[in-house]
């Protein structure tokens, strides 16, 4: 159970984060940077949050069943988070083009991640 704890800890502070980071974006980028890059940043935060979600869901489903494939998802998605939408950010607001490479290593965490989320559901057995 304490893989649930920690995920649901790391998921509330993404969560956090995000409605932060978007904020931010909303009211502070807006007048700071290009329309293409605050576009950018949102897709950053968007794709924060949905993950997010996702990650509650990883995190209620350890509370009851422990799943090696479900851990995985939610690292999957932990990693995902911090490379796709931190790349996000960090170009956004640099405007370096060079760190467009990391994203989608972390638009390949987010697949891997709901790979193994249905896997983790596919494994468990009706009671």
């Amino acid at each position: 159970m304490r893989a649930s704890r920690t995920f649901a800890i790391i998921a509330s502070v993404f969560g956090l984060c995000g409605v932060i980071l978007g904020a931010f974006g909303a009211h502070t980028l807006k007048s700071e940077i290009s329309s293409e890059m605050l576009s950018v940043f949102e897709t950053g935060v968007r794709y924060q949050m949905y993950h997010t979600f996702a990650l509650f869901a990883a995190a209620f489903v350890l509370q009851t069943k422990q799943s090696g494939r479900i851990v995985i998802a939610a690292w999957l998605f932990v990693g995902g988070i911090v490379l796709f939408s931190g790349s996000l950010y960090l170009l956004a607001v640099t405007g370096i083009r060079g760190l467009g490479f990391i994203t989608p290593v972390g638009g390949l965490s987010f697949i891997g991640g709901w790979l193994m989320l249905a896997l983790g559901f596919w494994e468990q057995k009706e009671e």
